[in-house]
């Protein structure tokens, strides 16, 4: 079954559609990559390089969806773990894609975002980083968020660091910290909330990826390995979505009820 489904719980707001009118933000776990290339008998790194023509994909998708934000997990803080090789051949890759794509990205109206700890990598590739996100920072078509060297654990702690700075200096209090001031701080603070998240290869977790932002987004698995990830098997993510009834605390009766 391509596709398998686990709803988080929403939030408490009283006015919720019953049906979705379509996400807004999409985030995508990209996994499969490596096994992909297994079973055609090639090297794990193989299947990183096929993965490019995927992220294609689902950036055109989302365009011409009226997606507004696409975040995707491009390396996870723990992936520095990996075989040394691999991890070299992702950072050459990475390299290779803000090369060729910040263009077309630019282009096609793409604004393109960073999101991570990006100063734990090689200086010359975070200058690449900045001046392609300088280069389309006021692009509207769609923000797209390239998650990496990130983890859900850093953003929320590195959030936690700046409210507390603000607080040892005086800027704000205690007890002014709030859910809306946390989420103010987090990477993808300039976002809609997230809506979906994906995660493809078969695997049924989220690795520690946007833990905060997932509290109340709909999550959907599908056994699909990245490189074969495309734009018939998004729109079946899409539709599945489009069918939930979100209800944000709510029941059902009360979603009904609230939009007539």
């Amino acid at each position: 079954m391509i596709g398998k489904r686990l709803s988080a719980a929403k939030s408490t707001k009283a006015e919720v559609p019953a049906v979705a009118a379509g996400p807004k933000h999409v985030a995508i776990i990209m996994d499969g990559n490596g096994r992909w290339a297994q079973k055609k008998g090639k090297i794990r790194t193989f299947g990183h390089k096929a993965g490019v023509e995927s992220v294609r994909s689902v950036v055109r998708f989302a365009r011409q969806n009226s997606i507004e934000s696409l975040t995707l997990f491009a390396f996870s803080s723990e992936n520095w773990k990996r075989p040394e090789e691999e991890v070299s051949v992702l950072m050459d890759l990475f390299n290779l894609v803000l090369n060729s794509e910040a263009k077309r990205l630019h282009k096609n109206g793409v604004r393109l975002q960073v999101i991570g700890d990006v100063e734990a990598f090689d200086a010359k590739l975070v200058e690449k980083i900045r001046k392609a996100e300088a280069m389309t920072q006021d692009n509207k078509d769609l923000v797209l968020n390239i998650a990496a060297n990130y983890g859900g654990r850093w953003d929320i702690v590195n959030a936690a660091k700046q409210l507390a700075a603000q607080v040892k200096s005086g800027e704000i209090d205690v007890e002014s910290i709030s859910e809306d001031a946390f989420s103010a701080h987090i990477s993808t603070a300039n976002l809609p909330e997230l809506d979906l998240l994906i995660r493809t290869g078969g695997e049924h977790r989220i690795s520690n990826f946007l833990l905060w932002q997932c509290a109340y987004a709909e999550l959907y698995f599908t056994d699909v390995l990245w490189p074969d990830f495309n734009e018939d098997v998004f729109q079946l993510a899409v539709d599945d979505f489009n069918v939930r009834q979100r209800r944000f605390g709510l029941t059902g009766e009360q979603v009904v009820t609230a939009n007539g």
